[in-house]
């Protein structure tokens, strides 16, 4: 499958169209992370503070990470499945297709007179009428930032805050590879702009729960490795978030304790969802899990990606493990 990215517009001139028009529905994909929540956030003010009626909806009607409450409009979030207001114009950000919306939102995009996409995965479906895709641009917040300033709109202590916190999350703290001048110039300006980095990290980095590190305790000690220490891998299963009290959102840190291994190149983590598995893998090398990802109906980034397998974790397990194994063949882990 081709990942040619769909775009048909430039920045600029989609500027332009977002300025004609007045009210705006924005929304992500589903489990949004702070990439997607801080684009989202951070469009709205955007455009709210061009006087336009701007709202935030999630793709699916599920709670977002606590770390990320503290963002300003976050309590405003609302799931697509219960918005009745207007629906004139439809912006999507972070998000490379319907699949990835859920029904809801999909319905909105279909029922507006306008839509817009606006994101950093390359991906060969365009689902609106301007798309703007960017694949080697850090994150989606840099996108947002950019367009709020062609817009004229007011880049204040509130837009910079959501934006820096796309901006830090999906570089992981400016550690993964897509960290690069851009995105080190992007995230001065929005710490010049009001954005506070020892709050956000406070906030994001340093907030973890009791039950989060518990789990990963239990995914740590069934780690696996494979192609000579090559990759890590590991999982948690649905009896894990309920011996530890943990929830979904607990579970995202995890792969980083996998990634941080010497000798690992690649890293991935399994959780188990009844009747699917959701996995993600993290790449320390010029490993392309993308590619990866897309052999299992997933896909994401060069360095970061995610798929969903049916059937067990077991199953997925060994799967996963077999692709690894056949992608990873040389290389002796590192005492």
């Amino acid at each position: 499958m081709s990942v040619t990215p769909q775009t048909n517009t430039t920045l600029p001139d989609l500027a332009a169209a977002l300025i004609e028009r007045d009210d705006f529905v924005i929304c992500g994909h589903v489990s949004p992370d702070g990439d997607c929540i801080g684009s989202q956030l951070g469009l709205m003010h955007a455009l709210r503070s061009l006087g336009k009626r701007a709202v935030c909806l999630l793709a699916k009607d599920e709670p977002i990470d606590v770390r990320l409450a503290f963002l300003p409009g976050a309590d405003e979030l609302a799931p697509a499945a219960s918005y009745a207001g207007p629906a004139a114009t439809f912006v999507a950000v972070d998000v490379p297709m319907r699949d990835r919306m859920n029904s809801a939102a999909a319905r909105l995009l279909d029922a507006c007179d306008f839509s817009v996409t606006i994101d950093h995965h390359a991906f060969d479906e365009r689902m609106s009428d301007l798309a703007y895709v960017d694949p080697d641009t850090a994150a989606t917040t840099m996108l947002v930032w950019e367009l709020a300033g062609l817009m004229g709109a007011e880049r204040g202590p509130e837009l910079a805050t959501c934006c820096y916190t796309g901006l830090v999350t999906d570089t992981g703290r400016f550690q993964y590879q897509n960290t690069d001048a851009a995105a080190l110039a992007a995230g001065a300006a929005m710490v010049e702009a009001g954005a506070d980095p020892a709050a956000v990290a406070r906030h994001i980095f340093q907030n973890r729960s009791l039950p989060s590190v518990r789990l990963e305790a239990l995914a740590v000690e069934r780690m696996r490795f494979g192609a000579g220490g090559a990759y890590a891998l590991s999982w948690v299963e649905r009896a894990d978030f309920e011996a530890t009290g943990a929830v979904k959102a607990d579970a995202e840190p995890i792969i980083d304790a996998l990634r941080s291994l010497r000798g690992v190149r690649v890293a991935c983590m399994l959780r188990d969802q009844g009747d699917s598995v959701r996995g993600s893998f993290r790449a320390k090398d010029g490993t392309d899990v993308a590619a990866l990802a897309r052999t299992m109906g997933g896909g994401g980034h060069k360095a970061a990606a995610g798929f969903t397998l049916s059937g067990s974790v077991d199953a997925a397990v060994e799967r996963v493990g077999a692709l690894l194994d056949d992608a990873l063949k040389t290389g002796e882990r590192e005492a």
